[in-house]
């Protein structure tokens, strides 16, 4: 399950896991103009860890997902696709 909403500076995403039978803490992704915050709380120290990206790596995880192994640069905006830097 997940919730969005639209704050004033950010879009905020909460992931849910509903999964069975161990669940994960919420993931909260908050979108701002400049970059993109992800925190989720580490129930054994009782902090929260916050990872942030910028819209540059955000763009080349969303890419990630679908390539396989390798090492890749993303061409600009026009250019068709990523370039596969390493094969």
């Amino acid at each position: 399950m997940f919730t969005i909403e639209h704050d004033f500076d950010a879009t905020v995403i909460t992931l849910v896991d509903e999964g069975d039978p161990h669940l994960q803490e919420d993931v909260t992704v908050t979108a701002f103009e400049d970059c993109v915050t992800i925190e989720q709380l580490d129930p054994q120290s009782d902090r929260v860890a916050k990872v942030t990206l910028s819209p540059r790596q955000v763009q080349e995880l969303f890419a990630a997902l679908d390539l396989p192994e390798g090492v890749y640069r993303l061409r600009p905006a026009g250019s068709s696709g990523p370039s596969d830097a390493a094969n």
